[in-house]
């Protein structure tokens, strides 16, 4: 079982790592301008086409994974974190803390993947 200072270290990860990908959204709202394309040739609009693309696919990925700190906020709140969802182990205190989203113990993670894989 976690120690409350372990829960508190890891909370804090959570935390200032939220706030770091709110920052960065915020910013990258900021600096989407009403681009409109004017002049130039195919090369330049497929690149400015490839630069959305990339922030697009920049942004779905931090939204994700934002989504993902506040469930497990959640969890920390409502005292079911650091528990495997799958078959309810307690996770090790160094797996949470090299990744503190994660929801599954090792063993489930690894049946999860080869699943995925076969």
């Amino acid at each position: 079982m976690l120690t409350e200072e372990q829960l508190n270290e890891l909370k804090n990860m959570l935390i200032e790592q939220k706030n770091m990908i709110i920052e960065r959204l915020e910013k990258q709202i900021d600096d989407v301008e009403d681009v409109t394309f004017s002049g130039g040739d195919e090369l330049d609009r497929g690149g400015l086409e490839g630069s959305r693309l990339l922030r697009y696919r920049t942004t779905d990925r931090e939204t994700k994974l934002l989504k993902k700190i506040e469930y497990t906020l959640a969890k920390i709140e409502n005292g079911t974190y650091g528990y495997c969802e799958i078959c309810g182990t307690e996770i090790p205190y160094e797996r949470l803390k090299a990744r503190p989203v994660t929801s599954m113990c090792i063993k489930c993670k690894e049946l999860e993947e080869e699943n995925e894989d076969g």
